[in-house]
C-alpha cells in the first residue's frame, strides 16, 4: 500500500556480496546483515548437543497467523501494540528493546486482514526489511513527554489519524481496536475518533501462551545456551569473588552466544539469600555459603530462559540445614511438576501437589507456576492462601511452557534456597526442558 506516511524499503545493493547460503535457522549467512541472532559459538554448541535449530521464517509466519486469527476470532478490526515483546512476537524485529520498555517509540498495528504496519524510530525501514510480513514502516508513533513535550496531544492526534485511516482501509466499518499499552494522550485521541478501544493484553498473552513447533525448537536452543552460561558462572563462583563478579559472567556468556538481556539481578549469597529478592551487589562470597540465583534471562531468539539454582560455595560439605532447605525445595518442584498435563485447571495446580509447611509459607514465592515465552507470561498460578485475592481461572493446554517455582527460607533463617524448572506441556503430559544440574552436595 502506498501511503504518505510510509517509508520506502531500502533496495538491495547489487554490488554487495551475496550470502553464500543459509545458517541453521534458515536465515541468511551474512555477517553484515541487520538481523541479530545466534553466534557461531551457539550454533556449534547446539550441533554438538544434537539440537535442531528453528526455521525462523516458519516461526514468524506461525506467530503472524496465530495473532491475526486471534484478532479475527474476537471480531476486532486489529490490534495496536506498544509492548516491545508483543511487537517482537508479531514482527520478530528488535530496536533498543530495553529503551523501548520505558520510552514507547515503537508501535505495531496488525489488522484483521493480516496487513501489518510498524512505526519505528525515525521510520528506519532497514531494521525490519528481513521480514516481508511487515507490510509498511512509518514514523511518528511516539508521543511520550521526552519526545514530544508540550506537543504531545498534537502528535497523538496525528498518530490516531493514521490508525483511523488504516482501519477504514482494511477493516471496513469495524471500529473495535485492541490496544495493549498506550500513553493517555493516545487513548484519548483514539476515543475522540470513535474508535472502540478493547483490551489488547488479553489478546497477545493468550496468543503467545501456546508455542508452535519452531518456537519450541528456539526455546530448547536458548535454554541450552543459557545453561552453558550458567556453567561458566559456576566456575567463577568461588570464595573471595563478589556477587557481581558471578552475575557478570552470566551477562557476558549470554551475549557471547547471541542472547539479548537479563530482566533482573536476582543473585545473592549467604545471609542475603534470606529473604529472597535481594539483587546482586558488591558482597564478597564466603566459603561454605549458599549462592542462589534466578536467571530471568532473555536469550537467543528473544526466548526467556528462567532457571533457578542454589550452589554451595567452596569445596566443603553442606550443613544439615542447607541440605534440608534444598530437599524441601526439590520436593516442592518435583511433586508440583507431576501435576502438569493438558486439561488440568489452574485451581488444581494451586491446591494440589506439594504445599509448603507453615515454617516456609510466610516467605513463599509469589507464584507456584508461571508461563514463559518471550518473558514471564500468562498465566501466574498462585498458592492456595493467595487464591481468593490474586488468582484467576484457566486450563493448561499443549504447547504451553510453565515454570515451576520454589523458594524455601524461614523468617529469621540464616539462608534460603531458590529453585526453578522450565517445563513444556505436551499432548500427553509434560517434558522438563531444563537440564542444568543441581549441586550434589546440597542434594545429598
Amino acid at each position: 500500500m502506498n501511503s504518505p506516511y510510509s517509508v520506502a524499503r531500502p533496495k538491495i545493493d547489487p554490488t554487495r556480496r551475496l550470502a553464500a547460503g543459509l545458517r541453521p535457522d534458515k536465515t541468511p549467512d551474512d555477517d553484515d546483515r541487520v538481523e541479530i541472532g545466534p553466534t557461531p559459538l551457539a550454533y556449534a554448541e547446539w550441533a554438538a548437543a544434537g539440537l535442531e535449530c528453528p526455521d525462523l521464517l516458519a516461526m514468524r509466519r506461525h506467530r503472524w497467523e496465530r495473532l491475526t486469527a486471534a484478532v479475527v476470532e474476537r471480531d476486532l478490526a486489529g490490534i495496536l501494540m506498544y509492548d516491545p515483546l508483543s511487537i517482537r512476537y508479531a514482527t520478530d524485529t528488535t530496536n533498543m528493546q530495553l529503551w523501548a520498555a520505558h520510552n514507547p517509540f515503537r508501535a505495531c498495528l496488525l489488522l484483521a486482514d493480516g496487513h501489518m504496519v510498524l512505526w519505528d524510530y525515525g521510520g528506519l525501514a532497514h531494521l525490519s526489511a528481513f521480514n516481508p510480513l511487515v507490510s509498511e514502516v512509518r514514523s511518528g508513533g511516539s508521543f511520550f513527554y521526552f519526545a514530544t513535550g508540550d506537543r504531545t496531544e498534537e502528535k497523538a492526534e496525528a498518530f490516531a489519524g493514521e490508525v483511523d485511516e488504516l482501519l477504514r482501509a482494511h477493516a471496513g466499518g469495524n471500529r473495535r481496536l485492541a490496544v495493549d499499552k498506550i500513553q493517555i494522550a493516545g487513548l484519548r485521541a483514539l476515543d475522540a475518533l470513535g474508535i472502540e478501544v478493547m483490551d489488547g493484553e488479553a489478546v497477545t498473552e493468550h496468543a503467545r501462551a501456546i508455542k508452535g513447533p519452531e518456537e519450541i525448537k528456539a526455546m530448547r536452543c536458548a535454554l541450552w545456551a543459557c545453561e552453558q552460561s550458567i556453567a561458566a558462572m559456576r566456575e567463577t563462583a568461588q570464595p573471595g569473588v563478589t556477587e557481581n563478579d558471578v552475575w557478570a559472567e552470566l551477562h557476558k556468556e549470554n551475549i557471547r552466544r547471541g542472547g539479548e538481556w537479563i530482566e533482573t539481578r536476582l543473585l545473592s549469597s549467604g545471609p542475603r539469600t534470606n529473604p529472597w529478592f535481594q539483587e546482586c551487589g558488591p558482597r564478597v562470597i564466603r566459603e561454605g555459603e549458599i549462592l542462589a540465583f534466578d536467571t530471568d534471562l532473555i536469550g537467543c531468539y528473544g526466548m526467556c530462559t528462567d532457571i533457578s539454582r542454589a550452589w554451595l560455595v567452596g569445596g566443603g560439605r553442606a550443613s544439615d540445614e542447607q541440605r534440608r532447605l534444598h530437599a524441601v525445595a526439590r520436593e516442592h518442584i518435583a511433586a508440583n511438576m507431576e501435576l502438569l498435563k493438558p486439561g488440568v485447571t489452574f485451581h488444581e495446580l494451586s491446591h494440589g501437589g506439594h504445599q509448603l509447611s507453615e515454617e516456609f509459607m510466610p516467605q513463599r514465592y509469589g507464584s507456584r507456576f508461571h508461563g514463559a515465552g518471550l518473558c514471564d507470561e500468562w498465566p501466574a498460578i498462585k498458592h492456595p492462601v493467595d487464591y481468593a485475592e490474586k488468582a484467576y481461572e484457566g486450563v493448561v493446554e499443549p504447547g504451553m511452557v510453565l515454570c515451576v517455582e520454589a523458594y524455601v527460607g524461614a523468617v529469621g533463617g540464616k539462608e534460603g534456597v531458590k529453585l526453578e524448572e522450565q517445563v513444556l506441556i505436551t499432548e500427553t503430559g509434560h517434558e522438563n526442558l531444563t537440564r542444568c544440574p543441581y549441586d550434589d552436595r546440597l542434594d545429598g
